[in-house]
């Protein structure tokens, strides 16, 4: 039975609710998204390409001598086009730029600069590579195409700690050993390297490989500022993952070749807390299926963990990322023979699985890419296929740490909606009153304090008992958007025929004990666990006479004499 129940689970997709946070860009035409990030602002950009087709009828009335002065005409009317995007808390998309140039074009990557801008890595249809610099908005600062005169391919843009940036690819070999940047090789395709400066200065271009087909996959940074790049070397049936330490300057320290009876593509190297390297490759098995291998290895190319992650159907991890615990998240796909959706792992350290999910519907979708984002939820975006659709579309998907769906954030109107909902009898018979602030007043004279008091009455016990069985579950059901749930304690602003000063400090220990008998009765009736989660968002103050009420411009002296609760959201 278990078997049976844990099959279902891997047949049956997620699929989003509505206050689930999934952004699908359903676009005319294809379009998928390649790499995401983390704004400074805490939004999620993402990049990839969509296409676009336009009328060209207002060229038909022109004469073309020759087919490629007509192709030239029309090579900016239609194709692909690179496409950033930006999405708030909120799941509402903030910025949607796309960014056409002469050529078709595809972006593959984004990188973070201090402006809480851009570098965006890509390439051309007819072979150049592309290096963009934005604005926070997504304005052009700079572009820059660079490249061999052969056909070039960009797969990752990696963010170097001097600011710079590498773009990691491969590029048709020039079969010249003549030709300046040519280090080794004379195959289909040879690794390519650039190193720009954060200002955008070309630092240097390498092409490493053999006289088989290389491919560059992906770099990362080691500590010591070397490079370690992942590559993958094609010759006949078999395929060799290729490590390879650089220097700065892209000489090579140590290069190792690392040969597989199965078929393997390699798509993610990561350098890990500890100082160590993660590869994400995937392998073919006996029956021709997609498995996950992971292996990790330090920087003198020894290899410390390699681990194949079994699961039921065919299914690979395009990218991964490291928690501050040292915890893996992983996303890519799990595919049977009717669709594909896109998979969600999370592994311990040892790299041994935790949990998995996978989310789409009966078509084709996958994630390309994550990113961890601060509060430790993480960010995915790739491709998704509406149901009875031939069509990609743009995919943007948030997960908690247990890999299951975050939910969007919620703006305190809509929290002002439900809570109004949760509180219409007392609102209609005018026991409290509650604010678009969220602020929560309690109107009725007999929940007010008598002069200098500050112990509860017997009344004021039954509506706090009656209040809180309602506000702190609803408060307890939007935790993940609640920061705090203040309780304030309020004074008029008379004390006998004290002085300024002790009429001040008397009312604001009056107001304090006022807040802490509200807040401590509350806390008292709560179960354990509710006791726990409180601590993290009860906050008493005394706030004095600092905010009386008013009536007709005077202080109200008797409806002064309360508490008040303030609800603040992250």
């Amino acid at each position: 039975m278990r078997i049976t129940i844990i099959l279902l689970l891997l047949l049956t997709s997620l699929v989003a609710k509505d206050s689930d946070f999934s952004v699908i860009m359903n676009e005319p035409y294809d379009d998928a998204l390649f790499d995401i990030t983390q704004d400074y602002d805490r939004q999620i950009s993402a990049v990839g390409f969509s296409k676009v087709y336009k009328d060209y009828s207002t060229n038909q009335n022109r004469s073309y001598t020759d087919a490629f002065s007509y192709l030239a005409s029309v090579s900016d009317i239609h194709g692909s086009q690179m496409h950033l995007l930006k999405i708030n808390s909120y799941a509402n998309i903030t910025l949607n730029k796309a960014i056409k140039m002469s050529t078709f074009s595809e972006a593959v990557a984004i990188v973070k600069t201090p402006s809480n801008g851009y570098f965006i890595g890509g390439y051309t249809l007819d072979g150049s590579l592309i290096v963009l610099k934005l604005n926070s908005n997504g304005n052009t600062i700079f572009h820059k195409s660079f490249g061999t005169k052969n056909y070039d391919r960009m797969n990752k843009l990696v963010k170097l700690s001097d600011g710079g940036i590498l773009a990691v690819g491969s590029s048709i070999t020039t079969r010249s050993k003549s030709d300046a940047i040519f280090e080794s090789g004379l195959g289909l395709n040879d690794i390519y390297l650039t190193r720009f400066s954060k200002s955008g200065q070309k630092l240097w271009s390498k092409k490493y490989g053999t006289e088989h087909d290389d491919r560059g996959i992906d770099a990362v940074e080691a500590f010591d500022g070397s490079i370690m790049l992942l590559g993958i070397t094609n010759y006949g049936v078999n395929k060799n993952l290729t490590l390879m330490r650089l220097n700065e300057n892209g000489n090579k320290i140590w290069i190792k070749d690392q040969k597989f009876k199965q078929e393997v593509a390699p798509s993610k190297i990561i350098r890990l807390r500890d100082n160590n390297f993660l590869i994400s490759l995937t392998q073919k098995d006996e029956m021709g299926k997609d498995q996950i291998r992971l292996i990790k290895f330090d920087i003198q190319k020894n290899t410390i963990i390699d681990k194949i992650i079994d699961t039921t159907y065919s299914s690979g991890l395009k990218d991964i990322e490291e928690y501050s615990d040292g915890s893996i998240i992983g996303v890519g796909y799990v595919k049977d023979a009717s669709n594909t959706d896109g998979l969600v792992m999370m592994l311990d350290s040892n790299l041994e699985m935790l949990h998995q999910e996978h989310y789409g519907e009966k078509n084709y979708d996958m994630f390309n890419t994550v990113t961890i984002l601060h509060n430790s939820q993480a960010a995915a975006a790739g491709v998704y296929t509406l149901e009875d659709s031939q069509e990609s579309n743009m995919w943007v998907i948030k997960f908690n740490r247990d890999a299951t769906i975050a939910q969007k954030s919620l703006k305190s109107a809509n929290i002002y909606e439900e809570i109004i909902k949760l509180f219409k009898d007392e609102i209609a018979s005018n026991i409290i009153s509650i604010k678009e602030d969220l602020n929560i007043e309690f109107i009725d004279k007999e929940l007010n304090f008598k002069v200098a008091e500050y112990k509860l009455s017997d009344k004021q016990k039954i509506f706090l008992d009656k209040c809180s069985s309602k506000l702190i579950p609803f408060l307890h059901k939007y935790k993940e958007y609640i920061s705090t749930l203040e309780i304030n304690g309020h004074t008029s602003s008379e004390w006998g025929s004290a002085n300024f000063t002790n009429t001040y400090l008397k009312n604001e220990k009056l107001s304090m004990n006022r807040s802490f008998s509200t807040l401590s009765h509350i806390f008292k009736t709560q179960d354990l666990s509710k006791q726990v989660w409180l601590s993290n968002i009860l906050k008493g103050s005394g706030l004095s006479y600092s905010k009386k009420v008013l009536r007709n411009k005077n202080e109200d002296r008797e409806k002064s004499r309360r508490v008040s609760f303030k609800i603040i959201l992250k």
